[in-house]
C-alpha cells in the first residue's frame, strides 16, 4: 500500500516529536510524584538525547539492511512501551530507563520519517518544502501531547498513568499502518566511511553547527516552558498552575506547527533559506530574552508563541537548503552526521538551565539560550554563503 507511505512517515515524525516532548509535558508530575529536582528532570532529557545520538549513528545502516518497514515497526513499538514505562515508573531509575527507551523509538521514528518525507511529498523536488510540511506534524505533536495531558487529567479527571497509556495505545495502532504500508527503496544510511569525507564539506559542518544550536534552543523551550510559566503562574501549589502551563507548552506547539504549514507553501525555500534562518533567528533573540525578563503571564505566552514561530521553520530548513547542495544518494549519510551533531545541542542546553535554575527560577537562567540563537544568526548567515558542494 504505497499510498500510506507518506502517512507512516507523518506518523512517525509525529511519534518522534511525541517522545521529544513528554518528558517536559509531564515535567510537573514527574517531580511531584518522584520527589525529583528540576536538575533530575534535565537528567532525564539528557539521557534521551544521549540515547538518541547513539542510535542515530546506527539507524541508517540498520535501514540500509533491513529496510523501512522494520525500523517503523520498532520505532512505534519501542515508543508505545517507553511511554507506558514513564506511566507506571515508581523511582528515578525507572523514570531514567524509559527515558532510554524513549530515545530508542525517537530516533528509529525520526530515520524512518525525515528520509521518506523529501522523497514522497512534492515528488521529491523540494526537499526543504517536503520537510517543513512533514514536519509542521512535530509541531501538531508538540501541541497535542501536552495539551492531551493537561486536559485529561485535570478536566476530565484521569490520573496521570491511564492518560499516558492512552497516548502509548495511540502509538501502538501507528504501528498497525506500519505493518501493512510498502515502502520505496531510498538511500539512507549513515556510514563511517563517507562521514569522513563529507565532514570536509563545509556545508555539512554549518549545517551540524546550526542543528546544535537550534535542537538546544527546542528543547529548551520543550523541557523548561512548563516549569517557567508553572513559576510565572505563582508556583505549583498556586490554583490552576500546572494545568496553564501545560497549556501555554501547547501553545508553543501550535507556532510550531503553523508556522511549518505557512512555510511550507513558501516555493524555492532551499535557495532562500539561509536567510530565512538567520530572520528567525533575530525575532528568536528578542522573544527568549521577553520571556527571560518579563513578569507578566500574559506576555510571557506571547513570548513563547512567537519563539515557537521563529524556530518552526529552522531544523526543516536547515535540512532542506543542506540536501539542496548534494545528490539525493548522499541523503541518508548527510542527515545522520548533522542529527547526530545536533543532539549534542539538545543534551547540554537544557541540562545547563536545569543545572542553573537549582537555588535561582528557571526564568532567571534562560538568557543563556538567547546567545545560542545569537550564534545561530552568524552560522545560519554563513551557510547562505556557502554554494553547492563539489562532486
Amino acid at each position: 500500500m504505497k499510498k500510506l507511505t507518506p502517512v507512516v512517515a507523518i506518523m512517525a515524525v509525529f511519534t518522534l516529536a511525541t517522545c521529544f516532548i513528554m518528558i517536559g509535558s509531564v515535567s510537573e508530575e514527574l517531580k511531584a510524584k518522584l520527589k525529583i529536582s528540576n536538575t533530575d528532570i534535565g537528567t532525564l532529557m539528557m539521557a534521551l538525547m544521549l540515547t538518541s545520538l547513539v542510535v542515530q549513528l546506527t539507524a541508517g545502516p540498520l535501514v540500509d539492511r533491513f529496510g523501512h518497514k522494520p525500523l517503523a515497526i520498532v520505532g512505534f513499538l519501542v515508543s508505545s512501551a517507553s511511554i507506558l514505562l514513564l506511566a507506571f515508573a515508581a523511582t528515578f531509575a525507572v523514570a531514567v530507563v524509559a527515558s532510554v527507551f524513549l530515545g530508542i523509538g525517537a530516533i528509529c521514528c525520526n530515520t524512518v520519517g525525515n528520509t521518506l518525507l523529501p522523497v514522497v511529498l512534492f515528488d521529491g523536488k523540494e526537499p526543504a518544502r517536503a520537510s517543513n510540511f512533514g514536519n509542521a506534524f512535530v509541531g501538531l505533536a508538540f501541541v497535542l501531547t501536552p495539551l492531551a495531558i493537561v486536559t485529561l487529567i485535570n478536566d476530565v479527571g484521569m490520573s496521570y498513568p491511564a492518560t499516558l497509556s492512552a497516548i502509548a495505545v495511540l502509538i501502538f495502532i501507528f504501528a498497525v499502518f506500519a505493518i501493512i504500508s510498502d515502502y520505496p527503496m531510498v538511500p539512507t544510511g549513515f556510514k563511517l566511511s563517507m562521514a569522513v569525507e563529507l565532514l570536509r564539506q563545509p556545508a555539512v559542518l554549518l549545517a551540524a553547527l546550526a542543528l546544535v544550536c537550534y535542537m538546544g534552543l527546542e528543547f529548551t523551550m520543550n523541557t523548561w516552558s512548563k516549569p517557567l510559566m508553572t513559576e510565572l503562574f505563582g508556583g505549583a501549589e498556586a490554583p490552576n498552575a500546572v494545568r496553564n502551563a501545560g497549556r501555554a507548552l501547547a501553545m508553543f506547539g501550535l507556532a510550531m506547527a503553523v508556522g511549518r504549514f505557512l512555510f511550507s507553501t513558501v516555493k524555492n525555500l532551499s535557495q532562500i533559506g539561509a536567510l530565512v534562518i538567520a530572520a528567525t533567528s533575530a525575532v528568536a533573540i528578542v522573544s527568549i530574552l521577553v520571556l527571560a525578563k518579563t513578569g507578566s503571564t500574559t506576555l510571557a505566552i506571547a513570548a513563547i508563541l512567537v519563539t515557537g514561530l521563529a524556530l518552526a521553520p529552522m531544523f526543516p530548513t536547515i535540512v532542506g537548503v543542506t540536501f539542496g547542495k548534494f545528490d539525493s544518494s548522499l541523503y541518508g549519510s548527510i542527515f545522520g552526521i548533522i542529527f547526530s551533531i545536533g543532539l549534542l545541542g539538545s543534551m547540554i542546553l537544557p541540562k545547563i538551565i536545569g543545572v542553573l535554575s537549582e537555588g535561582r527560577t528557571v526564568q532567571q537562567s534562560l538568557p543563556i539560550a538567547a546567545v545560542i540563537a545569537a550564534a545561530l544568526l552568524v552560522v545560519a548567515l554563513l551557510m547562505g554563503r556557502t554554494g553547492k558542494a563539489k562532486s
